[in-house]
């Protein structure tokens, strides 16, 4: 589903699907990574645009000067845990430690599950420290099932005020990603949207 269907967002209200504002979203998921993250930030750069980098504490650890990179070119960040863990997958009390250990190296009250799942004991847990963002447009750029094309025409689905859209700054998606998201910038200016950070 590259686009969320009402009734699931119905069935998460503690979860931030789209923002109430004017302005579309522009996140990335799973950095910093040396090879793809400064090229990321470079696009970013050339097209005046700002965005949400979603980063997985342990690549905090590793590549400090790339989240520092993204900070001061004035990106926001949010934290993605610290092992990037399926909740689904993990009973709460680790993952809210893990949560919590990426915390201690992410300055940001923005979480996003990675994946997009998230038990409800989880939500329950984090929402009192966190915003838990979750998108409207899924590009699927981490997907060999998606060609550079699709996952273009993926980014543009559904897009209007208050989208977030996610990209993913890491290997796997590294094809569909510097095909698409210069010419998702493009398209989306040329359609009058202005790019916020959350």
């Amino acid at each position: 589903m590259v686009t969320v269907p009402k009734i699931i967002r119905a069935f998460y209200p503690d979860l931030i699907w789209q923002k109430n504002e004017q302005g579309i979203f522009l996140t990335f998921d799973d950095g910093p990574h040396p090879g793809i993250t400064p090229a990321v930030l470079k696009i970013l750069k050339d097209s005046d645009v700002k965005a949400t980098f979603f980063c997985v504490g342990d690549n905090v650890k590793k590549y400090p000067d790339i989240y520092k990179n993204i900070i001061d070119e004035g990106h926001k960040t949010g934290n993605h845990t610290f092992n990037h863990l399926n909740g689904w997958k993990t009973p709460t009390e680790p993952y809210i430690d893990n949560v919590l250990k990426a915390d201690n190296l992410i300055d940001s009250k923005l979480f996003r599950p990675p994946y997009g799942k998230i038990k409800r004991s989880q939500i329950k847990e984090l929402k009192k420290d966190f915003d838990i963002i979750m998108w409207s447009v899924l590009t699927y750029d981490f997907s060999k099932k998606t060609s550079p094309e699709k996952c273009f025409k993926n980014s543009l689905k559904g897009l209007k005020d208050g989208s977030i859209i996610v990209f993913h700054d890491n290997i796997k998606a590294d094809k569909n990603l510097f095909y698409a998201l210069p010419r998702f910038i493009k398209a989306a200016k040329e359609q009058g949207f202005e790019f916020k950070t959350l």
